[in-house]
């Protein structure tokens, strides 16, 4: 009864706050000109309203759902108002004119009146809580390293059923790590559009492995067109999860990887996109394309990944379909770790477990920085490369620590060894 009171008293402060900094010049975001199509205004709108709200002190699913409600109700209006008039786009090519583009600024304005007008309705009267009954802990951290530029990002939304107000009792999280390259543009647009797109998906109640494979291909094709209208260039690969139920779907382009620790043991979800594979090297050949060495082997001699979303001149050998594989989870997973090749370029698979049970004994079970000590060990080992880490535990990290301490492995030997790490354990690919 106690954590509900206090659980109600969050809230109405983050409502409190919210319409308070709203009413005033500093709560409004800057204008910054932007045209997005109606495919892409649910995604930028959503975006847009989680960074306003983000950092917030507040239940986190009543976040979600703020932003749920004012970006629905913004869309359910009639939209015409907000379309450029084609007069009004000075030196567009040809195949841009003819996309009906919406002035953002003005639409993301009307967007936090909405939230305004919801944020005033539910402090009077506050939507009921979810009720959830799995428990995940999820550490990250990431780096721009000796790079330039920091040219990842990344993805964590826990509250992905207020996100996008399903109702259907299943329970869903979504988490992702993109990796960029010739620029950010496509990394953001993919961190932006991605989840979106496959929350939107027909089939996401019936076949989540087939939304989460097309998003890759659908968020390809959406960017392609905003890169032919803004001049774009960028790439970016991708890995994301969607946490389902018991079951656990992984989709990636290029070489960003998921790794599962079960029991100790890593176990395989992916083999990354390279142009090097035999299969990948038939398929840009098959096209016309080529795959060359030039310290490492690349796509037409330029990329040394053969899929992305983005990369518009190298389309179609540089190939925006993912692949996907489904998994179904036990009492025995420990957690998940996504990250980008400058990680895995230095960190093997075989050394994750006893990294992350490393830090869980010298820090008495607390796995909150241990993407931290992740990212440091593949900087110790020579990476130079932008590196993100995001680990999900799917257990109490505690008590992940303690079974292991009590139990060892199921063949009575350690369960794991600080200065190595276990057998690979194949998984079993869905697609």
């Amino acid at each position: 009864m106690a954590a509900a009171v206090i659980d109600e008293e969050a809230a109405r402060n983050l409502l409190a706050a919210v319409l308070h900094d709203l009413s005033g010049p500093e709560g409004q975001p800057r204008p910054q000109n932007r045209r997005v199509s109606r495919d892409e205004a649910e995604g930028e709108l959503s975006e847009a309203v989680l960074r306003l709200l983000g950092g917030r002190s507040g239940p986190p699913w009543l976040s979600a759902s703020l932003v749920r409600a004012a970006v629905h109700q913004t869309l359910q209006a009639d939209l015409e108002t907000f379309v450029e008039k084609k007069d009004e786009v000075e030196g567009a090519e040809s195949d841009v004119q003819t996309e009906e583009v919406l002035l953002f600024d003005a639409l993301l304005q009307r967007c936090l009146t909405c939230l305004q007008e919801v944020g005033s309705k539910w402090q009077i009267q506050l939507p009921l809580a979810p009720t959830t009954k799995r428990s995940l802990y999820v550490s990250i951290h990431a780096i721009r390293n000796t790079r330039r530029k920091m040219e990842d990002r990344h993805v964590s939304l826990l509250e992905f059923n207020e996100l996008f107000g399903f109702t259907d009792g299943v329970e869903r999280s979504y988490f992702a790590v993109f990796d960029g390259h010739g620029g950010i543009d496509a990394a953001n647009y993919a961190a932006t559009h991605v989840h979106v797109t496959v929350a939107r998906h027909e089939a996401l109640s019936s076949d989540p492995a087939r939304a989460l494979k097309e998003a890759f291909q659908r968020t390809d094709a959406m960017f392609l067109k905003r890169a032919r209208r803004e001049r774009l260039r960028s790439g970016t690969t991708g890995v994301c999860a969607l946490l389902e139920g018991e079951r656990l779907h992984v989709a990636w382009l290029g070489d960003s990887q998921a790794l599962l620790v079960r029991q100790g043991n890593p176990v395989t979800l992916m083999e990354p996109h390279k142009p090097e594979r035999e299969d990948e090297r038939e398929r840009i050949e098959s096209l016309g394309g080529c795959v060359t060495f030039m310290g490492c082997w690349r796509v037409n001699g330029t990329l040394a990944v053969s899929r992305a979303i983005g990369d518009i001149d190298q389309k179609p050998y540089v190939s925006g379909e993912g692949d996907v594989s489904s998994h179904t989870l036990g009492g025995t997973d420990d957690f998940l770790v996504l990250a980008c090749d400058g990680f895995y370029d230095a960190v093997s698979s075989s050394e994750v477990p006893s990294l992350v049970l490393g830090h869980l004994q010298e820090n008495g079970g607390d796995g909150q920085r241990v993407a931290e000590r992740l990212v440091a060990a593949a900087k110790e080992a020579g990476s130079s490369d932008n590196i993100t880490v995001l680990v999900v535990f799917l257990r109490d990290p505690a008590k992940v620590l303690e079974d292991y301490l009590a139990h060892g492995s199921g063949e009575g030997e350690p369960l794991f060894d600080f200065g190595g790490g276990g057998a690979e354990v194949p998984s079993d690919h869905a697609g």
